[in-house]
């Protein structure tokens, strides 16, 4: 060891005597010192010449580094009360803002009142300018929050709607197709049928005392056969009122509960008895009775009337119960053209015996099939007759043929009209309901009233072309 280092030495001073460039002695040097790098990052360091002791690198605490610097300086540091540190601050920062205006250690030369003053300004400046900024998100908070209050309020006034308007009529209509329950049929036909015409129970008391004088002058005047053959003739339809007498015994018979003695006898003559004193242009037809008495197993005696009357009141059931013949032949075009479009072979086959609708739908449309199907069935045909209107009682009308579609192509006119006049009695409301959901109301992308409304538009235009030249 100590060979070499006279060697390096007499290198050194031989080297310097001559002035070589000194990139010989830089290099020898750097190529120690790479050498040596590894080394001084490990324990023990090293250095040029010998071992030296391990450097401490962790860092110190503050503490430890206060007991130094009084050892070294021999006098104690007191820091400044927070009276001092802190002048005219009037709150405590939360960040390190407030730290210009801090005093300088003691071992650090103190501030100029120039730089105090600076830093204050900049402090009142930081300040400000914090503060101008909580304002701003203050108010941005606020206007968020009015938002989302607003927000709020739509989505509570729209759920009030939804819950109590659009959801459960939703949910109504669906179920409608399944039927209604008896106990709320009454109380949701009457609602969907509405009072159009106003009429109030007292109304019906009104004419009900009418009825009942007009029956009373009847029996002390005629023979019950005078008053039947006479009916028909006279122009007064509450002429009509005694013939009301026969139709009821023949209303659901198998019942027993409308015929005379039964629960419901003198009810059903009152409800028909009052109509045919409100409307006398329409009188009583035939037919009328089944109507009345399914609402009248349904609703209470003066509810049972306005709906009644309102019913009546429809276009579809008006025309027909008013025997209009121009009306009903439009509703047996419309109703043939979405025949022609759902079944064109029982179509054709209605087609080539000359079968038309009025055979067999006029007792249907009168009674609302109440006389043709049986009660129960009726009743589901009547929950979405009044959802969907007029345009059901055909619909229902042709998913009838639907389900007989092949028994009716093997029949002849005869025998084709007779089992449209009596259906089987073993008819299920399943069979008939998937058959009525499978009958489309929609031909060339018109609906029924579309369709209607263009047989509607031709009539008149027809009857224009056809009307009588005025005379010069």
């Amino acid at each position: 060891q100590n060979v070499s280092r006279h060697n390096i030495l007499c290198l050194y001073a031989y080297n310097k005597q001559k002035k070589p460039s000194s990139s010989l002695f830089r290099n020898f040097f750097t190529k120690r010192t790479k050498e040596l790098k590894p080394a001084v990052q490990s324990a023990p360091g090293w250095k040029l010449f010998g071992k030296v002791p391990p450097r401490e690198n962790l860092p110190k605490d503050s503490k430890i580094i206060q007991q130094e610097y009084e050892a070294r300086t021999g006098r104690m540091y007191k820091p400044p009360p927070p009276s001092a540190r802190r002048k005219n601050i009037e709150f405590e920062p939360l960040s390190t803002t407030a730290l210009i205006l801090e005093d300088r250690p003691a071992n650090l030369p103190a501030k100029s009142v120039e730089e105090a003053l600076r830093h204050r300004q900049e402090y009142d400046e930081m300040v400000a300018e914090a503060k101008k900024r909580e304002i701003k998100e203050a108010h941005k908070r606020k206007k968020i929050m009015r938002e989302r209050f607003k927000q709020e309020e739509n989505i509570a006034s729209a759920m009030v709607i939804w819950v109590n308007e659009i959801l459960p009529n939703w949910e109504v209509r669906e179920l409608w197709w399944q039927g209604l329950p008896p106990s709320v049929r009454g109380k949701v036909w009457s609602l969907a049928v509405g009072n159009e015409l106003n009429i109030t129970p007292e109304l019906y008391e009104i004419f009900l005392s009418r009825a009942k004088e007009r029956w009373k002058s009847f029996s002390e005047t005629s023979s019950e056969n005078d008053i039947e053959d006479a009916g028909a003739s006279v122009a007064d339809r509450e002429a009509s009122l005694e013939l009301i007498k026969l139709d009821i015994s023949r209303t659901f018979p198998s019942l027993y509960i409308f015929q005379k003695g039964g629960p419901y006898h003198d009810l059903l003559h009152s409800v028909l008895g009052a109509y045919t004193c409100y409307r006398p242009d329409v009188g009583y037809v035939q037919g009328m009775s089944f109507i009345a008495a399914v609402l009248i197993l349904n609703l209470e005696e003066a509810d049972a009337f306005i709906a009644f009357a309102n019913l009546l009141n429809k276009p579809c059931q008006l025309a027909f119960f008013r025997v209009d013949h121009s009306m009903m032949l439009k509703y047996f075009a419309a109703f043939e053209v979405f025949f022609e479009e759902n079944l064109p072979k029982l179509f054709l086959h209605f087609k080539s015996y000359s079968l038309t609708p009025d055979i067999y739908l006029i007792d249907w449309i009168f009674t609302l099939y109440s006389k043709s199907l049986p009660l129960d069935l009726a009743c589901r045909v009547w929950d979405v007759f009044c959802r969907d209107g007029e345009e059901f009682l055909f619909r229902t009308g042709l998913g009838i043929l639907r389900l007989y579609e092949d028994i009716l192509l093997q029949m002849d006119f005869i025998h084709i009209a007779q089992f449209l006049t009596k259906l089987p009695e073993d008819i299920t409301s399943e069979k008939l309901f998937s058959c009525i959901a499978a009958i489309q109301m929609q031909n060339s992308n018109k609906k029924w009233a579309q369709v209607f409304a263009s047989l509607m538009k031709d009539n008149k235009e027809g009857d224009k072309n056809h009307s009588p030249a005025p005379k010069s």
